[in-house]
């Protein structure tokens, strides 16, 4: 025998035997049913060189597939959440919290002032309506001739830092700068009704004055409803109405000059 053969022979060669195995176990106190998974592992093992049935080698969960189409059944794909797929996601515009609904249901407050108000939902931050009636205030104007973007965006923003402060001070609860945007922004439809009678005729004049007056009072009067219905400032509506009537003035002074 060459030493190649014999180093081979030497190396495969091992004295390692299932009693040793059983003696460490119960020598060192290891665990039993670790012994016993080993052991009945050991003895289910077949020996080398021994023919076994290709039957035998197939365990009752062997894959059963054809190559690239693997087996699945429907209760496997229902218990990993993929079984109705992109069903069961939510609409983008909810995602975006864009609700048609809710800005049909708060426009239709501001347009009526006698209708009571839901604080559930004004009590929100939607920005839709009101950067849509910013945009619409602007277009009438610069159809009057007026490019006063800037000025609608400015006052709209100072207006709404002076609300909520002033709301803060006088609610327990208190209020976010969104819900006062949003609110503000929705009572806003009013004077864009004035700016696009703009359009039509002058506003300069007893007619235009009295207008201009009777949609400040509009828009004053819707803002302050739905200020008290959403923070329960019950009692306090003619005292939000003050400076809610101050802001919108300064839309309509915009409008008319």
């Amino acid at each position: 025998m060459s030493n190649s053969e014999q180093f081979h022979f030497d190396f495969y060669q091992s004295n390692y035997t299932i009693d040793d195995q059983e003696e460490g176990c119960n020598t060192y106190g290891s665990d039993k049913n670790l012994c016993e998974s080993r052991r009945s592992q050991t003895e289910k093992q077949p020996p080398a060189g021994a023919f076994v049935p290709s039957d035998m080698l197939l365990s009752p969960q062997s894959y059963t597939g054809q190559i690239l189409q693997p087996t699945h059944s429907p209760d496997t794909l229902s218990q990993l959440g993929y079984a109705d797929g992109f069903d069961e996601e939510p609409p983008l515009l909810e995602e975006l919290g864009i609700n048609f609904e809710h800005i049909w249901q708060k426009t239709l407050t501001v347009l009526n002032p006698m209708k009571p108000a839901d604080g559930s939902i004004m009590n929100e931050t939607d920005l839709t309506g009101p950067m849509v009636f910013c945009l619409a205030l602007g277009a009438t104007l610069l159809m009057a001739g007026k490019v006063h973007f800037g000025y609608v965006y400015g006052m709209s923003a100072m207006g709404c830092l002076a609300m909520h402060a002033l709301l803060n001070l006088m609610s327990v609860s208190g209020v976010s700068h969104g819900c006062v945007a949003s609110v503000l922004g929705y009572c806003l439809l009013p004077m864009v009704i004035l700016s696009s009678s703009g359009v039509v005729f002058s506003l300069q004049g007893i007619p235009g004055t009295v207008l201009a007056l009777f949609i400040i009072g509009w828009c004053s009067l819707s803002a302050s409803k739905i200020f008290t219905s959403a923070l329960a400032m019950e009692g306090q509506q003619l005292l939000i109405a003050y400076p809610c009537a101050l802001l919108y003035g300064l839309f309509a002074l915009l409008t008319v000059f």
